[in-house]
């Protein structure tokens, strides 16, 4: 039955509503289950990690420590442990790793890890995932007693303070990420500080100034475009651009640096900046577009000029949403591998960047040369160097969402 304006009445009209509470039923479950499905694929990713991170580790030395020193190695002082390395391996080798870090800066610890690998020459027979070093640790043993009656066995920890701490190295349990990490943080930092103003800028001319003109309507739609373009692509372009052409500025000719090509440190930097430019002004224009009318046309009814008001009334509206399209932007270019491989990032590099011209190499390039070596020693540390980026990028995450929210509530 129908009423006469024709809308559904009486039995009717309770039948289309429980349609629609079915039908809204049916998308919650959905919705629901597609929410369960992402949790679950993230646990399992985040235990896989964990779950190679660490575990037990079947080693041998290929010489004795008790043979190195009349007292047991880790009675020693910084001091003592540095004759014995300097006693047990060439004098170029010394000096080569005295010029990258002198033994006076150096911890007891570093030098102890020194001493383990170039001269006890600790050798990694056989690495164990966490549950099965948890749940099968009398099979291990048993396996480990009779196919390697020489070697040791230990419950060892990828991610330790000292994985943070320590520069490269060709072998894996003495690799550390340090480097990598600074390397990030340069490029990160060249990043923001490139793209953010050029992405704002050029949003507000597009939202406010530009004109509804054929021009700015071909550079409105090739930004929106760009947005979408493979990262691979970005990295041609910045080899090109950056790597090549203007060599003479990234290499930091110009500047009278001498020891440097253009692949470096800025060169990366600008090509990542190309990357997350068209993210930040898209954003940037639909925060400053969702700023209402009203506050631009009380700043004209009060004689400011059009720049005052924006920088008065639109701007502090719209940098919460300008904040949001950073941290995505940060969350894209700090993961990115593919342009930086293109550009020239160093796979193996032992020593710190120290300026914008600098070689360098980046935790996910680090992650990526990792996982891609036979070893399984190698994978444990591109576990542990993941759980490191991941940290890293959520405290810059974080850094930047608390900075969003301090400037949500001076507005309010």
């Amino acid at each position: 039955m129908k009423t006469p304006s024709g809308f559904p009445d009486g039995p009717a009209l309770h039948a289309v509503v429980r349609g629609r509470n079915l039908t809204g039923r049916i998308w919650q479950y959905v919705f629901l289950l597609a929410t369960s499905v992402g949790i679950i694929s993230l646990s399992a990713l985040l235990y896989n990690i964990l779950d190679s991170t660490y575990g037990l580790m079947a080693y041998e030395f290929n010489v004795d420590p008790a043979t190195v020193s009349d007292r047991p190695l880790e009675e020693l002082s910084r001091d003592e442990l540095t004759v014995i390395l300097q006693a047990n391996i060439s004098k170029g080798a010394f000096n080569k790793l005295e010029e990258e870090r002198p033994f006076t800066q150096r911890s007891r610890e570093d030098v102890y890890e020194l001493i383990m690998e170039r001269v006890v020459k600790l050798k990694v027979i056989e690495t164990y995932p966490l549950t099965d070093s948890l749940f099968r640790r009398a099979a291990i043993e048993a396996e480990v007693a009779q196919d390697y009656p020489d070697a040791q066995l230990t419950f060892r920890a990828w991610l330790k303070p000292d994985f943070i701490t320590a520069p490269m190295s060709s072998k894996a349990e003495f690799a550390g990420v340090r480097t990598a990490i600074l390397g990030s943080l340069w490029l990160i930092s060249i990043t923001i500080a490139i793209a953010l103003p050029i992405g704002v800028g050029a949003a507000i001319y597009l939202q406010e100034y530009a004109k509804d003109s054929f021009l700015n309507r071909l550079i409105q739609m090739n930004i929106n475009n760009l947005a979408g373009v493979p990262s691979i692509v970005y990295g041609m372009l910045g080899l090109v651009l950056f790597v090549r052409a203007l060599a003479p500025l990234t290499s930091g000719a110009i500047f009278g640096v001498t020891d440097s090509n253009g692949r470096t440190i800025l060169s990366a930097g600008l090509t990542m900046a190309l990357l997350i430019l068209p993210l930040i002004i898209i954003s940037a224009q639909e925060a400053i577009k969702a700023v209402p009318d009203s506050l631009r046309q009380a700043g004209y009814g009060l004689g400011a000029t059009k720049w005052q008001t924006i920088w008065s009334h639109v701007l502090p509206n719209a940098l919460p949403g300008i904040l949001t399209a950073s941290i995505l932007a940060i969350s894209r270019a700090i993961g990115e591998t593919a342009p930086l491989i293109v550009v020239g990032a160093s796979t193996f590099i032992a020593v710190d960047p120290s300026g914008p011209f600098s070689k360098f190499t980046a935790l996910p390039i680090q992650i990526y040369q990792w996982t891609s070596r036979a070893q399984s020693e190698f994978h444990n540390i591109a576990a542990a160097a993941i759980i490191v980026l991941l940290v890293l990028l959520l405290s810059l995450n974080t850094t930047a969402i608390l900075l969003r929210n301090r400037f949500s509530r001076k507005l309010y």
